[in-house]
């Protein structure tokens, strides 16, 4: 079954530009899925499946368990897990109570930890095993009245259930619980699975989604049911060749992060989609998963791909069972969409936006003519300028740089008890996202950079992320970053990491030779090291920001 959609004027590649939406929250796309696609799988989970009608009834069950822990409309609830089935069944309950998500990092430091529990003010936290030392640890320090324990191996299948916690000692820790100490499956035991009413509201919070903390402590992204169900639909309009209910997502983009909870949990509850979970996403485990499941929609990062072009039996895949490659976080290189494409890939998608609009904002249709480095154009119903970095104020024209700025249903409400940091990004409904791009006469934008990572040297501006690009097209590279570092006579000067690729061998002077060959020569790296790898966040993306830490720390 296709949802009915009023398709308005068209962008290229048959795009609309308008559509109707439909004003449901998340919840109530369950429950339609749960009747629509009841015998469908919802969650494949390592071969454990849970088809639509069953999660219906286990979010039911936790919705009720919740509600007895004294949770209610607009009370946060906290989650600390990674990609297994418990995360969803939690999102999806406290939707249904009209509560609020708040999932957090399982990687995160103490310190991290208590800054967003204190910030979102979480009542219930729902983790795993394996973390409740941390969570004892912080108790004193937070406002968490009750904790849930989750173990990785509560929803597989006689015998592996038996099996799991002795091939995966490290993964599977006893917990005593008692008194505000919970076990998940006990609590869903416990409980009824007939209906809760859904008391979620269109225009209240439904999520506090948070940042990265790239400019001091992360900020709660206040994004309501109106935000998140708007930019599903938006971005659903992208794939006109998917099928609802028939699809397979590989779920390799952690839930807790906007990527993940927006374009796969959400995106594969509204259109009744099969969501294969990735509890750790490395490439041997992706790569068996490929060959067991064959997923139709592969989403990622360009270090994920990066990682699985590496690996021989990846190299060895028939991929034309995919339908659609999905990159985000950065486009992906030239040389890695032709290497996939070798590999039978036929539909690669690059997208781009960030946790403030929901997280999705712009993306590259469907069939349309390649262009290297683009993110494609806006999602239905989203307004884009691009305004001069000084001022904000002007208008940038087609081919010049300038801040990219949206304005549409995704975008957020706030940050989370942050006024003064709200008005510094929300101006007149425009979403000043700090990013530059260029858009050209097609309305297609391509990033050049972060408006904080924009490098000035000897008065030039020079765009890291170029210089990367560039350094990925050397045959002996795998990996590049390149930030800003003091310099006393250029005021700052450009300073790359680069990763070989295993067994190559290269010298600072042959690279930066290359460079002079390829590149003006104020953007030339005046200063190179090599390493051995490069930090990365929790999704696979490269920290910049660590980097320029690092250095600085170091001087």
């Amino acid at each position: 079954m296709a949802f009915e959609r009023v398709w308005h004027r068209h962008y290229p590649g048959g795009v609309p530009a308008e559509i109707d939406f439909q004003r449901l929250t998340m919840p109530e796309f369950l429950r339609r899925s749960a009747e629509v696609f009841a015998g469908v799988p919802a969650l494949d989970f390592l071969g454990a499946r849970i088809t639509y009608a069953e999660l219906n009834d286990l979010v039911n069950r936790f919705a009720r368990a919740l509600s007895g822990m004294g949770v209610s409309a607009g009370d946060a609830v906290a989650t600390l897990l990674p990609n297994i089935p418990q995360i969803v069944i939690s999102h999806f309950a406290t939707f249904r109570l009209g509560a609020v998500t708040a999932p957090a990092n399982p990687l995160y430091t103490e310190r991290e930890l208590v800054h967003q529990l204190n910030d979102c003010g979480a009542r219930v936290l729902i983790t795993l095993d394996i973390l409740y030392p941390k969570i004892e640890a912080i108790r004193p320090r937070v406002g968490v009245e009750t904790v849930v324990v989750c173990h990785i191996n509560d929803f597989l299948p006689f015998p592996k259930r038996l099996l799991f916690p002795l091939v995966k000692r490290t993964m599977y820790r006893r917990v005593s619980t008692g008194g505000d100490v919970h076990e998940f499956m006990d609590l869903l035991r416990r409980q009824s699975d007939s209906e809760v009413e859904d008391a979620a509201e269109w225009q209240e919070i439904g999520a506090l989604l948070y940042t990265g903390g790239t400019t001091g402590p992360s900020k709660g992204a206040m994004l309501t049911h109106a935000n998140l169900s708007c930019n599903v639909q938006q971005l659903r309009a992208f794939f006109p060749i998917a099928v609802d209910g028939g699809e397979r997502a590989l779920a390799v983009v952690p839930f807790f992060h906007s990527a993940g909870y927006t374009g796969i949990q959400n995106m594969s509850v509204y259109a009744g989609w099969t969501d294969v979970l990735v509890p750790r996403p490395e490439p041997e485990t992706i790569v068996q998963i490929l060959e067991r499941v064959r997923p139709t929609v592969v989403p990622g990062v360009p270090t994920i791909y990066t990682g699985l072009l590496a690996h021989p039996r990846f190299r060895a895949l028939d991929l034309s069972f995919v339908k659609v490659f999905i990159a985000g976080a950065a486009t992906l290189p030239p040389d890695t969409v032709r290497r996939l494409q070798e590999l039978g890939a036929d539909g690669i998608v690059n997208v781009y936006g960030l946790t403030e609009i929901s997280p999705n904002g712009t993306a590259t249709p469907l069939g349309a003519p390649d262009r290297p480095g683009s993110v494609g154009i806006p999602l239905p119903n989203t307004d884009v300028k691009l305004v001069d970095v000084d001022s904000g104020l002007q208008e940038v024209p087609v081919g010049q740089p300038g801040e990219i700025c949206f304005k549409g249903p995704q975008v957020m409400k706030g940050y989370h008890d942050k006024p003064e940091e709200t008005e510094q990004v929300l101006r007149d409904d425009w979403l000043y996202t700090g990013d530059i791009g260029v858009l050209d006469e097609d309305g297609f934008i391509s990033l050049v950079d972060r408006k904080k990572d924009m490098i000035v040297a000897s008065g030039y501006n020079v765009y890291p992320t170029e210089i990367d690009a560039l350094l990925f097209d050397h045959p002996k590279i795998r990996e590049a970053c390149t930030i800003g570092v003091p310099d006393e006579y250029r005021g700052e000067t450009t300073k790359s990491f680069v990763v070989v690729e295993p067994g190559a061998s290269l010298t600072a002077d042959e690279l930066s030779k290359w460079c002079r060959e390829r590149l003006a020569a104020y953007k030339v790296p005046k200063r190179i090291e090599f390493v051995a790898e490069l930090p990365k966040s929790a999704i696979g993306k490269v920290l910049r920001r660590e980097l320029r830490a690092r250095e600085l720390a170091g001087q």
